[in-house]
């Protein structure tokens, strides 16, 4: 992706070369038209020859390097990589100063802004190294260290040429980041004059999360489509044997199993399970956050841990063949519509990159739970960190409603009390324990509350899941 570059009145450099209004003369300018002025009436009015043979080279010096004058701006770009970058991988991005002039630019000075969770390590302007690494730092601690991009570079940009500043380093979180902007300054006609400062927008960086490993054997309690690896727990046309049954109008006669007929005086059916895919249903609960973000190498906060378990799930079904939606559940109520393969996959990745936690006042059940948005038969994986009520509130309607509903909790464990609020120990330890007990009522509403630990996190839940979609019902 390419920024353009842009004047601070919104001008574009694809306007042609501006006039020579856009350059200013600098102190070096009115230091020797001074020096000469002054040399010249002392000569004149002492009748001193020395003091105008004085005057003489500063005035020559000064008319020949204006002899000829900029007529046009410098031009600035920035791009960056567009590669599938994930967090702490190696990021690429260059800023590009152009000289469409038909003069050299003696000083180009080059500055650049860049986000905080993308660590630049090292710049090289034309092959030769402008900054040493930066210091070490991860997470939120490196936005308080001066990026090396920030710092300014110093270079001369010859007539109908470019250089480029090339920044190197790490992803630290992912994220859409900022590469920019970029602004640059030249100085002309040996320093004489200077150009305004011409501003580039900032180049996005997509940063997609990094998969936390995840693997789950486990069958889907019940499936609706024709494809994927997970079998159907409902009977149907399939190679997978559910049990023998009595014969029944409608059934086949290439499923009789004689043998047990034979035995029990009475015709007997092989029953089978449907061949189908399951739906997985991503639920993001954005209503609050806590924690501080470390970045890749360092603690996570719920937003990391809640983005980071819903890109490994999505992987894991839609590798089997599965069909995987996501939801918000906030105020935004975003929604991406169930699909299958790779490309579903990467939706799910830039899908994610706009995850932000809002809060409302208002309850969001309504909006983002229509009977045409969520299917009854969907496993519904909820990522929360139970910090509402609301949360814990919509958990228990989803599982009246009849649906197969797995809680996953992100808050962190070591997740420290918020003291810069106001709380104390004992008020936090509380809090603790009323979440604990919101937790053991939800358990009794038969939501499975389970902590996400990567591998294996819901292989015993989604066990039990299973069990109970299989299990007869009461007719009410």
């Amino acid at each position: 992706m390419v920024a353009p570059a842009v004047s601070p009145r919104g001008e574009s450099p694809s306007q042609g070369p501006e006039p020579a209004a856009g350059w200013a003369p600098t102190w070096a300018l009115g230091r020797a038209v001074l020096l000469t002025g002054l040399l010249l009436i002392a000569g004149v009015l002492l009748g001193r020859v020395d003091l105008v043979v004085l005057a003489a080279p500063f005035a020559i010096g000064t008319a020949y390097a204006l002899r000829r004058r900029p007529t046009a701006l410098p031009q600035v770009w920035i791009s960056a990589d567009e590669g599938h970058l994930v967090e702490g991988g190696e990021l690429t991005g260059t800023v590009t100063v152009g000289n469409p002039d038909l003069l050299d630019y003696d000083v180009a000075v080059i500055r650049s802004r860049v986000s905080p969770w993308l660590r630049i390590e090292r710049a090289t302007i034309a092959g030769a190294t402008a900054a040493t690494a930066a210091t070490a730092a991860s997470g939120a601690g490196s936005a308080a260290v001066p990026s090396v991009a920030e710092r300014p570079f110093v270079t001369a940009v010859p007539t109908a040429a470019a250089v480029d500043l090339e920044l190197t380093g790490r992803a630290l979180r992912w994220g859409r980041h900022p590469v920019g902007p970029a602004g640059a300054r030249v100085a002309a006609a040996q320093g004489l004059l200077v150009s305004r400062a011409v501003i580039a927008e900032p180049a996005r960086l997509r940063v997609y999360p990094k998969t936390e490993p995840f693997d789950a054997v486990e069958a889907m309690p019940r499936a609706a489509g024709l494809v994927g690896a997970h079998h159907s727990r409902r009977p149907g046309e399939g190679g997978e044997l559910a049990g023998v049954r009595v014969f029944a109008p409608g059934d086949r006669l290439r499923r009789i199993d004689w043998r047990v007929s034979l035995r029990a005086r009475q015709l007997h059916v092989a029953a089978t399970l449907s061949d189908r895919d399951a739906e997985v249903v991503v639920l993001l609960d954005v209503l609050a956050e806590a924690g501080r973000s470390g970045g890749v190498s360092g603690a996570a906060s719920v937003l990391d841990t809640t983005v980071r378990a819903a890109a490994a799930i999505a992987e894991h079904y839609l590798h089997r063949g599965d069909r995987v939606s996501m939801l918000e559940y906030g105020p935004a109520a975003r929604r991406l519509r169930p699909a299958t393969g790779r490309r579903q996959y990467l939706t799910v990745l830039e899908w994610l990159l706009e995850v932000r936690a809002e809060s409302s006042p208002h309850e969001p059940y309504d909006q983002v739970f229509g009977p045409q948005l969520l299917s009854a038969d969907a496993l519904v994986v909820v990522l929360t960190p139970l910090l509402d009520e609301r949360s814990a509130q919509m958990l228990a309607r989803l599982a009246r409603s009849g649906r197969f509903v797995v809680a996953v909790d992100t808050l962190p464990a070591d997740l420290a009390p918020p003291k810069d609020r106001g709380w104390a120990e004992v008020a936090y330890r509380l809090w603790r324990l009323d979440r604990d007990t919101m937790i053991g009522q939800l358990r009794e509403h038969g939501v499975p509350v389970v902590r996400w630990a990567g591998a294996g996190s819901l292989d015993e839940v989604l066990r039990d899941v299973a069990r109970l979609a299989t299990a007869p019902r009461v007719a009410r």
